[in-house]
């Protein structure tokens, strides 16, 4: 017999047990970073620092800024992401219901014919109600819950990462889109006048001033910078192709929104600098990566508890009777409660070995987010040494252009003027073509260096904006807590 003392601290007991979880606690990696850039490159971009989230709107362009709205609205990967997001929630409501009894109802109704009953045929009704409450005195159930918790908020953070990605692939497609139409523009201003110089050498060769020599060289010239025309044309229906896919169209269903010819955006003097350590906290793929870790921290706590005892508590309450009106009479009413345990307590060491495939892949988690944490500060640093480098190089192509451009006018007007051969006129002209064409080219690698800068630091949304198909009680929850600890007040100095 348990004495009254004894049934007094009983539930104290039980209490205390319940609050004891086996296996690690989570602690959210320390990982060390430099304080400052590798290179000088990186190191000396300084401005002001723009948005981090909408960052295209630094560019000033409306064709952009709605390519980008319907983006968010319409693509498929980010369609993906949400049911990702939705399922991971679903599990975690699954894991959410342990914590609480398993109850069910059932009824039934039969009727019994037998020679050995007397009184001839037997009804019995019978209804009542079935209940499991596993005591998750080890942990069981609350590492499994957590582990799902941290599964839902990295599937937040893949969505977000989707985000960036797909942010950047539609800058990026779209300023190929325009650095193609200006190289074409650039082709057939080159073309209209090659066309013009033939028809001069044409008209000199007629009048016996010129050799038909410099007539083949001119329309030699003339069918290379027209052969340019269609590779070119190839690769805008390739970006536009693209476009349409990131956009949720069917092929080239972009063109309408992409309007007329236009030139590539300008890229502004304000460029966004990051230290390390809120890069750290900023990118989705690191703090996925650290969600994850956490999430398979707590599986090594799953399996640990299959060491202990599992303790449980069923009951039954059920109501039988012969006549349908005696259901509910208190005759009828009967009920039990079964409080048992099972213990595994000899499996040929399969319960240890899982502890240890759940702690090597505690290792495996860590290195993955480990990585991620390098490869951004890499992707980062290269990603602003090659902004720099784009934009020295454009300066010097746009010095150039101007330079030939000069060239082929002098040339021009000293080859009417005899005072030099046709060769050094198309030489001129060649330069020409080659360094607009360079030149255009070298606009568009400029944005998209900045957008690949924009891209290695997360930039594209924003903790304050919920993932769609989420009750807001849940998106305020995903949004502020992603991550304990380290991740405490990560956007407050690098969000809006």
């Amino acid at each position: 017999m348990i004495s009254q003392h004894g049934l007094r601290v009983l539930p104290l007991l039980i209490l205390l047990l319940a609050a004891c979880s086996v296996g690690p606690d989570y602690v959210v990696p320390d990982y060390p970073v430099p304080d400052a850039w590798e290179s000088e490159a990186a190191a000396d971009v300084e401005g002001e620092v723009p948005p981090i989230l909408d960052w295209w709107t630094e560019f000033g362009d409306e064709i952009l800024d709605s390519l980008m709205i319907r983006a968010r609205d319409a693509n498929l990967d980010l369609r993906i992401a949400v049911g990702r997001v939705s399922e991971a929630r679903a599990f975690r409501q699954i894991a959410g219901g342990d914590y609480w009894p398993q109850v069910e109802g059932n009824g039934s109704f039969s009727r019994t014919d037998s020679p050995l009953l007397s009184d001839g045929p037997t009804n019995t009704w019978k209804t009542g109600l079935g209940a499991f409450w596993e005591l998750d005195l080890f942990g069981r159930v609350r590492r499994g819950h957590e582990a799902t918790d941290a599964e839902f908020h990295a599937a937040i953070e893949d969505y977000r990462d989707v985000q960036v990605s797909l942010y950047a692939e539609v800058a990026t497609s779209y300023v190929n889109y325009r650095a193609l139409q200006a190289r074409i523009k650039f082709a057939e201003d080159n073309i209209t006048s090659q066309r013009e110089t033939l028809d001069v050498v044409v008209a000199r060769q007629e009048a016996g001033l010129v050799p038909q020599l410099d007539v083949a060289r001119a329309q030699s010239n003339l069918a290379n910078t027209e052969a340019a025309i269609p590779l070119l044309v190839s690769q805008i229906a390739f970006e536009r192709n693209r476009l349409s896919l990131l956009l949720g169209l069917p092929p080239g269903g972009a063109r309408l929104g992409l309007g007329e010819r236009g030139g590539v955006p300008e890229s502004p003097d304000s460029l966004l600098t990051v230290v390390p350590a809120n890069l750290i906290r900023r990118r989705p793929d690191i703090r996925a990566a650290e969600r994850k870790l956490a999430a398979q921290t707590a599986r090594v706590g799953v399996a640990t508890a299959e060491l202990y005892p599992s303790f449980s508590l069923s009951g039954t309450f059920s109501v039988l009777s012969r006549s349908f009106d005696d259901l509910f009479t208190e005759d009828a009413v009967g009920w039990s409660v079964v409080p048992g345990f099972s213990w595994n307590l000899f499996n040929g060491g399969k319960v240890r070995g899982q502890i240890h495939v759940e702690e090597a892949r505690v290792q495996q988690a860590l290195a993955v987010y480990e990585k991620a944490i390098l490869s951004a500060l890499g992707e980062v640093e290269s990603a602003l040494v090659d902004y720099q480098q784009q934009r020295i190089r454009l300066e010097r192509l746009e010095v150039a252009v101007e330079a030939a451009q000069e060239s082929v006018t002098l040339v021009t007007t000293q080859y009417i003027e005899g005072l030099t051969d046709f060769q050094s006129l198309l030489d001129a002209q060649r330069v020409l073509f080659n360094q607009q064409d360079q030149m255009a080219a070298s606009s568009g690698s400029v944005f998209t260096a900045l957008v690949a800068v924009n891209r290695a630091i997360g930039g594209g949304w924003s903790l304050n904006e919920p993932v769609p198909d989420l009750p807001p009680e849940e998106s305020a929850q995903a949004g502020n807590t992603p991550s304990p600890d380290a991740q405490q007040g990560d956007d407050d100095d690098v969000n809006e």
